[in-house]
């Protein structure tokens, strides 16, 4: 099958890729030109503008934007004028759900149909697949079959779950019709506030471990500073890297996302490369908004997600409104740093 993909960087290149090695022709755009070139010479067919894009893709088109999500709807203004009825324009990047009600709204008016897909594998989806949560009309979804099947997982070695013999569908391939439009991103949208929360549990629980050696350091006696009241208790230099490695095999909170942290570990287990400035790109955002809609209790995704706010120093202010109010009904002044 033909695909036209807009937007080369990280997820969107190595897509083109493994479409390219199932079979698919693929004719690509991007703002850089290095980008196309690259893919050009794994057998991609090149463009030099929107216009010529549109021009090398057989009607009715498929494309698919891999772009961020606040440039979405400015690329798609940029393609309508060079698009006819019949044509599919696919958002596979992060956008808000609310946004692809809208789109879908409007291209109407034009016959164009808009799927959104919510998608996750991220830099190793070249070698894994991705898997792929599906908003839009079903037949149009079906016509774009061959190239889900070909992006997501495939069954691979994951053993069956009881009972699925039963079912049909295409779920345990890796990529799920999930309804109408936005109904991809919205599962995306809450699929990405679990990851907050799941890699919040991490790093707080992996820390505490690394901490359980309080009782053997030297702690400031003073009115501000809470005592470790039995340090016996905390005398354990626990390894970390280790600790992650044992719990991948056969433990209840083994994950891709717990692969990750031991391969990180091992590589270097300070972490010196990194600051600690946890971006939040919207999702986490939106979940929450979405709970609150709902009535629906969310209070670890909530907490995770003030959390990457607090990393990127947006508790500053408050932490010195606390100091200040400590220093005014008791005179305490603020310790040292360190």
């Amino acid at each position: 099958m033909q695909l036209g993909m807009v937007g080369l960087g990280r997820m969107g290149a190595n897509m083109v890729r493994r479409l390219l090695q199932g079979g698919h022709q693929c004719v690509v755009f991007d703002v850089s030109p290095n980008a196309v070139n690259e893919l050009v010479q794994q057998q991609a067919v090149g463009s030099s503008s929107l216009p010529d894009f549109v021009a090398k893709l057989d009607k009715p088109r498929a494309i698919w934007l891999m772009v961020p999500a606040a440039v979405v709807d400015g690329a798609i203004a940029d393609l309508l004028p060079h698009l006819t009825p019949g044509d599919i324009l696919i958002d596979g990047g992060n956008s808000y759900y609310v946004d692809d009600i809208r789109r879908s709204r409007d291209l109407t008016a034009s016959r164009i149909h808009y799927v959104d897909v919510g998608t996750s594998g991220g830099v190793w989806g070249l070698e894994r697949g991705y898997c792929m949560m599906i908003g839009g009309e079903a037949d149009v979804v079906r016509c774009l079959d061959p190239i889900f099947l070909t992006l997501a997982p495939g069954k691979g070695t994951i053993p069956r779950t009881p009972g699925r013999e039963q079912l049909d569908g295409t779920v345990e391939q890796g990529y799920l019709h999930c309804g109408p439009s936005g109904a991809g991103h919205f599962v995306k949208m809450v699929h990405n506030g679990i990851e907050y929360g799941l890699m919040a549990a991490y790093a707080e629980g992996l820390t505490i471990l690394r901490d359980a050696s309080a009782g053997k350091q030297d702690r400031t006696i003073d009115a501000e500073t809470t005592p470790l009241r039995e340090p016996e208790q905390y005398q354990y230099d626990l390894n970390l890297r280790d600790i992650a490695e044992v719990w991948r095999r056969g433990s209840v909170v083994a994950s891709w996302l717990l692969d990750i942290t031991a391969a990180s570990l091992v590589k270097d287990p300070a972490l010196s490369q990194f600051a600690g400035r946890v971006s939040d790109s919207g999702e986490g955002r939106w979940t929450i908004k979405a709970a609150i809609d709902e009535s629906v209790p969310a209070p670890v995704l909530s907490a995770a997600l003030y959390q990457r706010f607090a990393s990127r120093g947006k508790a500053d202010y408050q932490d010195r409104l606390l100091s200040a109010m400590r220093y005014g009904f008791g005179g305490h002044v603020e310790k040292a740093a360190g």
